[in-house]
């Protein structure tokens, strides 16, 4: 079958957690689908085929398992074997549209099975090209008509006297995928619930021996407090540290909702089996080591009896809810309660965070340790968050992204309600590195990663450490307003040191205003220098100190301060005294402070401040200056609005992908086409091209030349072709500044003699004007989805490495970001006094090449090198695309890892 169900079932979450596999019916199917239909009550059979019909049924029920085919699609959703609900279209003679019918066995109704199996259906139809459904119900059938009307599909409905007609038109819009990760959320949550608030644990491989991983666990669930039924399950014992132990999974007094398993990794997908069968609903495999055989059938016994898994290789998962107080980690001691949100993926890194906010007096809401991420990803862990009513701060560590594009949506979703710190782990690239073009070669993982964090909010750092010392800001402070600091300082060697870190990570120190620097020199020491930074002198005291503090705070012309403190031995007020000064009235302040102490031993601490608040204490200026520029950042995306899709006019997107395909049935491997066919895919996006011609001859490139030079003989451009070219400039495959026959006839020659066997032929086009040269492209991301590069471009392009990404589809905002983001961006905007580019005209290319990367599936790369900016317009001199045979993949389809 087309689309994700082409090679394997794909297990899906109903409404209420519950795990389903969801696949193609086949012909060895028809006994159950009988089944299906003939334990169906009259009333359900009279509302499926307006009337009680058994002949109907039994003839849809073979009907369902003839074979698949463009025309035809059914899909199944089958629970432990069973078969609970069945979903078809055929298609109608007219064009496009297909009739959808849907049946969902008794018993199994408002579970969601039937909107489920509608979703993968409408996947697979928008695959085979099918754009409408058509589905008939009774009048009466209020069940089925809210399946189809709460789909967040457009449903228009007619009602011929008893029955009503429906016709869902299948665009994937925002509105459609918000329904469907309102839904995908709904179970999510649901299927988490035995996870992170179970009534009952058991630890499997709680051994006798003291320092274990069983053992501990065991024991951190006792001293943590759990205040629900513990069990150890060892077949040598009949209690461990003063917990019951029981034989077996199967041998336990009732099935737990969570089972946490510490046995070697040859006994784990046997004990998966047992608990599956037994009915536990949730599971976390710390064993390491499963070779392949033991990690699927650990999968398929989870998958198969509904068991959401963390792990395995992972530390636990933890739960500091007062009302549960579930520590089931070997980690050194118990977290504290609190409402960060931890979720990582290394357990070192989970050890790290978790002492990190200890030190600092963060608690933390829940945590897990993902480990190998078999299952239960970081999606899961933001939308549990999102959902528990405590954690307003979340740190993540992600060594890989399951499905970027889903993940994105989530995040945007849940950085607009608390803040989403992680390690941008994993930087390095060149194991991923594929230079097949300049864009490929720009697509690194930094700059991929860099886009998803960037469009989703998230706040990225490059250390554990530096996660921490954003957490501890965002934690105690208000976010700032804007990115102006003030520094106050009391040594001004530490004042420079300061201000250096503030303008190097980003940040603004303003010239402060007259009525400020007044208000400033009547409450300090005589002596002080009010620039900014504000040097207070070695003889400031407590009062004098928090006075000015005070007053930088409240000025609307600050949106934060920084205060680096030396202690001396010559000042009124000394070491605690002066940051008493800076602790004492956090609650009334506008602006968030940071405090830095050089002779601190910490690299962050939090220091009790008035009305229980607390500061931020650095031992490096470069430090509060990072944490600060990442709260204003935050505090800027805040600020901007989602953005606006545009969809430009004059494209042709069928007509696109019809060109792919008929290039790739006579090339099925795919590769880089020529440049007819190139230039007739970017003409279906309305992307200006530079004129040109083809030539296969020295006669016809000397005819070219004449033609596109014009009457004037103007000067024109020899480019060698051949299958396979990309970098014709470091092939010296590029000829220019050609005036006239004999140098046009000389260029042919050169290059022919030097390609012989590889030439096939050469592009000839008009010399062009003066211009900035820019490189625009597209890469398919097998991971992360569609990419647009952007930036200069040139022979330049690889030199300098100046440009920036987003992933598609891009939005206004997206756009202007790409054009502004480059170092190169102000000669696009007038440097120098010099006249912009055409700035509508590029946001034009790049709006198209987002609707091209994200319409035409067989598009791998685009790599548009040089494009000719002036301010009279856009042309691009040199494009190559390479085309693959499409791998359809929805990735905003409902499914489990």
């Amino acid at each position: 079958m087309k689309g994700d169900l082409s090679s394997s079932a794909i297990h899906a979450l109903l409404a209420d957690g519950t795990t389903v596999r969801v696949r193609a019916v086949e012909p060895e199917d028809r006994d159950q689908l009988h089944r299906l239909y003939a334990q169906m009550s009259p009333e359900n059979l009279r509302m499926r085929f307006f009337a009680v019909s058994p002949r109907s049924a039994a003839l849809a029920a073979d009907h369902a398992c003839t074979p698949s085919g463009p025309g035809h699609r059914a899909l199944a959703a089958e629970l432990q074997g069973r078969i609970i609900g069945l979903a078809e279209y055929d298609a109608c003679d007219e064009r496009g549209s297909a009739e959808l019918a849907v049946a969902v066995a008794d018993g199994q109704h408002h579970r969601g099975v039937g909107t489920l199996l509608v979703e993968h259906l409408a996947s697979a139809a928008r695959a085979d090209g099918i754009t409408l459904f058509l589905a008939d119900a009774l009048s009466e059938n209020a069940e089925v008509l809210r399946l189809f009307s709460d789909l967040g599909l457009r449903v228009t409905r007619r009602t011929d006297g008893p029955e009503t007609r429906c016709t869902i038109a299948l665009d994937q819009d925002d509105a459609y995928l918000r329904a469907v990760e309102e839904r995908g959320r709904t179970a999510d949550l649901a299927s988490m619930e035995p996870l992170f608030r179970p009534r009952s644990v058991a630890v499997v491989g709680a051994g006798r021996r003291p320092g274990s991983v069983g053992r501990a666990v065991l024991r951190h669930l006792r001293t943590s407090g759990f205040t629900g039924r513990l069990f150890a399950v060892n077949p040598h014992a009949h209690a461990l540290l003063g917990v019951p132990s029981y034989p077996a999974v199967a041998a336990l007094p009732f099935p737990p909702d969570l089972v946490v398993v510490a046995t070697p990794a040859t006994a784990v997908p046997t004990v998966a089996e047992e608990a599956g069968e037994a009915g536990v609903h949730a599971m976390v495999v710390l064993s390491a080591g499963l070779d392949p055989v033991q990690a699927q059938a650990l999968l398929t016994a989870c998958r198969t009896h509904g068991i959401r898994l963390v792990g395995p290789n992972c530390l636990g998962v933890a739960n500091t809810d007062p009302a549960l107080r579930m520590d089931a980690t070997f980690a050194a001691g118990h977290p504290r309660p609190g409402t960060a949100g931890i979720g990582v993926q290394s357990g070192g890194v989970g050890i790290a965070l978790l002492e990190g906010l200890a030190r600092l007096g963060i608690g933390v809401s829940t945590f897990a340790s993902l480990g190998d991420k078999y299952d239960v990803s970081g999606n899961d862990m933001l939308q549990w968050w999102e959902n528990d009513g405590t954690t307003d701060l979340a740190l993540l560590h992600l060594e890989s992204f399951g499905n970027p594009r889903a993940f994105s949506r989530t995040a945007r979703r849940v950085t607009r309600r608390m803040p989403l710190l992680t390690v941008d782990a994993g930087r390095t690239d060149a194991g991923r590195r594929a230079a097949a073009s300049h864009s490929a070669a720009a697509a690194t993982g930094t700059l991929t990663r860099q886009a998803l964090f960037i469009q989703a909010g998230i706040t990225a750092t490059r250390s554990v450490g530096e996660l921490l010392e954003a957490a501890a800001l965002f934690h105690a402070q208000p976010l700032p307003v804007g990115t102006r600091v003030a520094v106050v300082t009391n040594a001004g060697g530490a004042g420079v040191l300061a201000a250096d870190a503030c303008v190097e990570a980003g940040l603004v120190l303003p010239a402060l205003t007259s009525d400020l620097v007044g208000d400033l020199l009547a409450v300090l020491p005589d002596g002080a220098a009010v620039g900014n930074p504000v040097d207070v002198t070695a003889a400031v005291a407590e009062d004098e100190l928090g006075a000015c503090l005070d007053r930088l705070t409240a000025h609307r012309g600050v949106d934060a301060v920084v205060v680096a403190l030396v202690p001396t031995a010559v000042a009124a007020a000394t070491g605690d005294d002066l940051v008493r000064a800076v602790t004492r009235g956090p609650a009334a302040r506008r602006s968030p402070v940071a405090l830095v102490r050089l002779e601190q031993d910490a690299s962050v601490r939090l220091l009790p401040a008035a009305e229980g608040g607390e500061i931020p204490s650095y031992a490096q200026p470069h430090a509060a200056a990072r944490a600060l520029a990442h709260a204003a950042r935050r505090t800027a995306w805040l600020a901007r609005p989602p953005g606006t899709r545009r969809t430009p006019e004059g494209i042709d997107p069928p007509r696109a992908r019809a060109v792919a395909d008929q290039w790739l049935t006579g090339h099925p491997d795919g590769g880089w086409p020529g440049p007819r066919t190139c230039a007739e895919l970017l003409g279906c996006y309305g992307i200006p091209q530079s004129p040109w011609a083809w030539a296969e001859t020295e006669d016809d490139a000397v005819r070219a030349a004449e033609h596109l030079g014009g009457s004037d003989g103007g000067r024109v451009v020899l480019k060698a072709h051949w299958p396979g070219l990309v970098h014709k400039s470091e092939q010296h495959a590029v000829r220019l500044d050609l005036l006239g026959e004999a140098q046009v006839r000389s260029a042919y020659q050169d290059l022919r003699t030097r390609f012989e066997g590889l030439m096939t032929g050469v592009v000839v086009q008009p010399l062009a004007e003066r211009g900035t040269e820019l490189l625009a492209g597209i890469v398919q991301d097998q991971v992360f989805g569609p990419l647009i590069i952007f930036g200069l471009g040139g022979t330049a392009t690889e030199v300098f490495a100046d440009r920036a990404a987003r992933l598609a589809p891009l939005t206004d905002l997206d756009v202007h970001d790409l054009i502004a983001s480059p170092r190169c961006a102000p000669l696009l905007f007038g440097a120098s006094g010099a006249d912009p580019v055409d700035l509508d005209g590029l946001e034009q290319l790049l709006h198209r090449l987002s609707g091209m990367a994200e319409n035409v599936p067989q598009l791998a790369e685009a790599d548009l090198n040089p494009v000719l900016a002036t301010p009279g317009g856009l042309t691009v001199l040199d494009a190559r695309l390479r085309l693959l045979p499409p791998r359809p993949h929805d990735p905003y389809l409902r499914r489990l890892r």
